[in-house]
């Protein structure tokens, strides 16, 4: 298998265009005349009260709301609908640097557990339409196409185009995605019968540029975990995927022996956002990224939100004494 160094679009339409020149989104009041000042009085102080009630009652109307529309983002608690600009933020700041920093910070083997996820797995099949979420930089949809390569050229008079779709928020890494397809000449591999394409859109809601059961696989690695809502995302995949379609998710879990467990977050607290500051000159945004792995769900809870969005035959391997998981589920 090659490897691949590891890991724009100005519109929410999807760019179907070849693989190196796609281009790229809240009573009146009603004075009444009362006969006496005692009734007035009493009338008023009726009023009163029936306005603290109401003051009361959207107060806590507003308290409830505001703790409902709460999410994490990494160990602080921020409004949902700011989640999204901060994660946003963050990939932005770090998209240039964003491949390095991950063979840094894996010491490489985020591309073992990628091979492992194609290929051992996954196994696409030519003429199919396969999406990887939250692919910006193109790691996993490159081993995916180049997979789908392979056999094509096992059957060369197949007559059949497989294609395969880079879905991310991020303008920018989408980029540096396509930019990365563009020095490996990857356009070149139409001819095989592989055609790329670049979507800016968001997991929690593709609908706009992908249709219902109009996809025969889905991945989404090292993504899920930065989605305000996992749940959505994992229904949308549903939602997208054919009946047969495989669910696949590569993401950070939880570590298992407990000695190791104490090293892994000593590591990750005290060199990650460290190295972070070096190379990227952002420390924050690599802190962010360490605190929302310990935020996502353990391996069996993650595994029921899969179960809960309909998938079946759903189950996970740990891989590296658990440092990442990989989940899978199919859609029926």
């Amino acid at each position: 298998m090659l490897r691949f160094p590891v890991r724009f679009l100005r519109s929410h339409k999807l760019l179907s265009t070849r693989l190196c020149y796609s281009q790229h989104s809240e009573a009146s009041d009603v004075f009444k005349k009362y006969p006496s000042a005692s009734s007035f009085a009493n009338v008023t102080s009726d009023a009163n009260n029936s306005q603290q009630t109401q003051q009361t009652t959207e107060s806590n109307t507003k308290d409830s709301n505001n703790f409902q529309s709460e999410t994490h983002f990494g160990y602080k608690t921020v409004p949902e609908h700011e989640k999204q600009k901060m994660v946003h933020e963050v990939f932005r700041n770090v998209a240039d640097k964003y491949d390095l920093m991950n063979d840094l910070m894996s010491g490489t083997m985020h591309r073992i557990w990628k091979d492992q996820m194609i290929g051992d797995h996954y196994r696409p099949q030519i003429g199919g339409t396969y999406l990887d979420v939250a692919g910006g930089t193109g790691d996993v949809a490159f081993r995916i196409a180049e997979y789908l390569k392979r056999q094509h050229l096992n059957a060369p008079n197949s007559g059949l185009t497989s294609r395969v779709i880079v879905s991310d928020i991020n303008a920018n890494m989408l980029e540096v995605g396509r930019q990365k397809s563009i020095e490996l000449n990857l356009h070149k591999w139409e001819h095989h019968g592989v055609k790329l394409d670049w979507l800016e859109g968001n997991a929690e809601d593709l609908s706009e540029t992908i249709p219902d059961r109009s996809i025969d696989g889905y991945t989404i690695a090292f993504g899920i975990r930065n989605v305000t809502h996992i749940d959505k995302a994992i229904k949308e995949a549903h939602r997208v995927l054919k009946p047969g379609g495989q669910f696949l998710c590569l993401e950070f879990s939880q570590v298992d022996p407990i000695a190791l467990r104490q090293f892994y977050d000593w590591y990750s607290f005290n060199i990650i956002p460290k190295i972070g500051q070096v190379v990227a000159n952002d420390h924050d945004s690599y802190q962010y990224l360490v605190e929302s792995i310990r935020q996502f769900p353990p391996q069996e809870r993650f595994k029921q939100m899969i179960q809960d969005a309909g998938f079946k035959n759903v189950r996970y391997t740990s891989l590296t004494f658990g440092v990442v998981a990989l989940h899978s589920g199919i859609k029926l």
